[in-house]
Order: structure tokens, then C-alpha cells, then sequence
């Protein structure tokens, strides 16, 4: 071997185990954010607004799942408290989902979900176990997010779809997030305690593993420009249907939350 291997060796892996440590920190701090949050989680989505803001995102992502997991195995890969996988259940022929974090899940558990404690970066399921592999406000939160892209296709099976929902820095939404104040979960938490990152659009087939491809993309929320706004009933009504009609056109390279469907190679 020659001089200086050993060396470069033991730098390696010294970064290797520094990156490590620091995607485990990560992992836990994020795991600690969604507990806290787990209290207030449902209350902030306003379940007395059926045709509200959160409706309108959660009809968006449903109808997408439905599209291709409608009598086929789902996974959902950070299910939170499980009010989007409670209604993958209806119509997939199976409906699993994993979340980092155990006050999330005490609440999936009480809806009688099929739910387990796991990372997305390290899925508890063998190879080729679903058919639609999801997740929806998670991937923007995954520092190392071509291993969570690879562990989904890893579950998938051959001709499969994984949908990637990501935060989108093009977009109104985008905008506002990153430079506007950060938002409250608690009395004494504010968003900016979780990491999160926005990849545009354009960067996504270079996230991917080799046995994904783009097929198409899904926008949410493209006109929407913010959250109260669909609390005005003659313009909700108006926004619900521009989102519905955009959401599949050249425009969702705008929206606030963009779907890339992977379709993984046969």
C-alpha cells in the first residue's frame, strides 16, 4: 500500500463517522419536534373546515394515492398521526405506514392503522413489499434525501410508483417560508427548530436512483397564496377549483408542494 493510504483511510472514515453522528442527531431532533407537535398537530389543521386549506392539500394528495394505489399495497413513509393513511385504507388493498415519531403514531394507532415506529432513510420492510411507496411533507425534512428516494424504490416492486412530495423554492409558499418568520407549533417551539429544504423542480432526476424515473408531477397548492385565504367562502370556492384544474398541467412547476411520480424500472 502506498504512503499516505492509511491516513486518507482513517480521514474517511473519521468523516464517515462524523456524518453519522450527525445524521442521528438530526433524526432525534426531529423525532423530539414531532412528538411536541403531535399535541397540537390535528388541532391546527381545523377539522371543522371540510372544504378549508388543509382539505384542500389533503384532497390533492389522496386523489393521487387513489390514482395509482386504488386495490394495490400502499406505504405511506411518515404517516404522522394518520389522517391521510386512514383514508388510503379505504381503497388500497393494503395501507402501511412508518413515522419517526411515537406521539405521531399513539394517535395513527387509535384510528386502528396499520403503523410502525421507522426512518424513511431505513425502512423496516423487505425489498419489493408495495406497490405505491408515498410521502407527503417529510422528504423536505430528510438532509440525506437520495438514501430516503433509494430506500422507497428499494420497497417498491418492479413497474411500481414512489410519489415524492417536495418543497418547492419556486413557489408563493416557498418564498414565504424561507423568508418570512417562522410559524409556531407550541407556545415555545417555532418551525425553524426542524431542518427543511426546498429542491426545485428541475434538480429531481438528479435526486433519484437509477431505478426511478420522472413520470409526471403533481403541484399542490399553485394559486393558493396562503392558508386564510380559503376561510373566504366565494374565493375558496374558486381557489378549490383552479388547484384542481392546475394541479396536473405545466403549472405545478409553481406550486408550493411539488409530486414527482417515479415510476421504477421493470
Amino acid at each position: 500500500m502506498p504512503v499516505g493510504d492509511d491516513s486518507i483511510d482513517v480521514t474517511i472514515r473519521t468523516v464517515r463517522a462524523k456524518n453519522r453522528h450527525e445524521m442521528s442527531e438530526h433524526r432525534e431532533a426531529t423525532r423530539k419536534y414531532y412528538d411536541e407537535f403531535s399535541h397540537s398537530y390535528e388541532a391546527q389543521r381545523r377539522p371543522n373546515e371540510p372544504h378549508g386549506y388543509h382539505a384542500l392539500i389533503d384532497d390533492l394528495e389522496i386523489g393521487l394515492v387513489a390514482k395509482y394505489g386504488t386495490g394495490r399495497d400502499v406505504l405511506e413513509c411518515g404517516c404522522g398521526t394518520g389522517l391521510l393513511l386512514e383514508h388510503f385504507a379505504t381503497f388500497a388493498r393494503s395501507a402501511k405506514g412508518i413515522d419517526l415519531s411515537p406521539g405521531m403514531l399513539a394517535l395513527a394507532k387509535e384510528r386502528g392503522l396499520d403503523v410502525v415506529e421507522g426512518s424513511v432513510t431505513h425502512l423496516p420492510f423487505p425489498d419489493e413489499s408495495f406497490d405505491v411507496t408515498c410521502s407527503f411533507n417529510v422528504l423536505a425534512h430528510v438532509h440525506e434525501i437520495g438514501h430516503a428516494l433509494r430506500e422507497m424504490a428499494r420497497v417498491t416492486r418492479p413497474g411500481g410508483v414512489v410519489l415524492a412530495e417536495l418543497y418547492n423554492p419556486l413557489s408563493l409558499r416557498g418564498l414565504l417560508k424561507r423568508f418570512g418568520p417562522a410559524g409556531k407549533i407550541s407556545h415555545a417551539t417555532k418551525e425553524d427548530a426542524v431542518y427543511t429544504r426546498y429542491d426545485a423542480p428541475w434538480i429531481v432526476p438528479r435526486l433519484l436512483p437509477p431505478s426511478l424515473e420522472l413520470e409526471a408531477a403533481r403541484g399542490v397548492r399553485i394559486v393558493t397564496p396562503a392558508a386564510a385565504v380559503m376561510r373566504v367562502p366565494i374565493l375558496r370556492d374558486v381557489l378549490w377549483k383552479l388547484e384542481h384544474a392546475l394541479a396536473d398541467s405545466k403549472a405545478a412547476m409553481l406550486a408550493g408542494f411539488y409530486v414527482a411520480v417515479l415510476r421504477k424500472r421493470s
